[in-house]
Order: structure tokens, then C-alpha cells, then sequence
């Protein structure tokens, strides 16, 4: 395994999940909001930093899907044992986000045997979108970010549904449909 920043970061989010639960399941709710700001944190620089210092692998990608996929699992469970009276704010928001995300990562296990890895542009701006949603429904502001956000996570997934009937073959870091279909006109 190839030890460097970018995989560092992205295996990271992988650590922090359990360390998430487990504060989340005792109470410590500011604990579980310093680490979940460090896991978007690393989530939004492992790939700028992979591609600056010219590192981005196949194993990176696959670390920073394994990082996805487990700070999004344990997210919402955290959300729901530290502040249900949140989740309840706006709960069909929420289900829509939890069911888009795991149809898509069903999908991609059904048709690649593994994480999708795209990492698709649309699927970066719902994530920072969902961001300042599930922060805007946090702080007692509107529910609409989140709404926003979920509506354009579903468009995430409905892209990267499409790249995978687009592309035979599992790919990594295939940055959106557009990418797919001129990737697979290649082969």
C-alpha cells in the first residue's frame, strides 16, 4: 500500500467512523461535530491534494470511497441518537438523501462487485450542499438547503446510475456522465 497524504486523509474518515459512533452513542455531541467537520474536511482534500501532488491511484480512490461510504452511514445514525428533534425537522429530506445514497451504492456493488469510485463533480457539489443544509437544519434555520441538497443528490445519483450502465467495466474517477460516455467511446 502506497502510504501518502491523499490515502492517509481519505483512510482517515474510515477511523473516524467508529470513533463517531461511539461518542454519538455516550453524548458527546461536540465531539461528534469537530469529527464530523474533520471528516468533510478530509473528504474535500484528499482528492485536491492527490491531484497536486500528482498521487491520485486506484487505491486512493477506493479509500476515499470506503471513507464515503462509512461517514455517510454513520452520520445520520449520530444525527438520530444525539438530536432526533433535528432529524424530525425535516425527515423526508433526510430518507430521500439515505435511500439515494444507498440505492446508488447497491447499484454499483451489483454491477462492479465493489464502490462505484467515481467521484464525480455533481456528487462533490451535493455533498457540499448537503453540508450546509444538514448545518442550516442544525442551527434551527430553514429546512429549504436541505431540501435543495437532497434534491441534488438524487440528480448525483441519477448520474452516476447512468455512468454505470454507460461503463461495462468498474473505472475510477470518472468526473461525470459526459466523461463516461466519451471514455467508453474509447474503448
Amino acid at each position: 500500500m502506497a502510504i501518502t497524504l491523499p490515502n492517509l486523509l481519505s483512510a482517515s474518515r474510515l477511523c473516524l467512523a467508529p470513533v463517531l459512533l461511539l461518542f454519538a452513542w455516550i453524548g458527546e455531541s461536540t465531539a461528534v461535530l469537530f469529527l464530523l467537520g474533520v471528516s468533510m474536511l478530509t473528504d474535500f482534500a484528499d482528492g485536491y491534494v492527490a491531484r497536486r501532488r500528482d498521487q491520485v491511484s486506484e487505491l486512493g480512490g477506493r479509500l476515499d470511497s470506503w471513507g464515503d461510504l462509512a461517514t455517510y452511514l454513520v452520520a445520520p445514525i449520530c444525527a438520530w441518537w444525539l438530536w432526533p428533534e433535528v432529524i424530525l425537522r425535516d425527515p423526508a429530506s433526510v430518507l430521500v438523501v439515505v435511500v439515494s445514497y444507498t440505492a446508488t451504492t447497491a447499484i454499483g456493488f451489483l454491477r462492479y462487485g465493489r464502490l462505484k469510485s467515481f467521484h464525480t463533480w455533481s456528487g462533490k457539489l451535493s455533498a457540499g450542499l448537503l453540508t450546509v443544509g444538514v448545518v442550516s437544519l442544525w442551527a434551527g434555520l430553514p429546512v429549504w438547503p436541505l431540501r435543495v441538497a437532497a434534491a441534488v443528490v438524487v440528480i448525483s445519483d441519477l448520474e452516476e446510475i447512468a455512468m454505470m450502465a454507460a461503463l461495462p467495466r468498474w473505472k475510477p474517477n470518472v468526473p461525470s456522465l459526459w466523461h463516461a460516455l466519451r471514455t467508453r467511446g474509447s474503448e
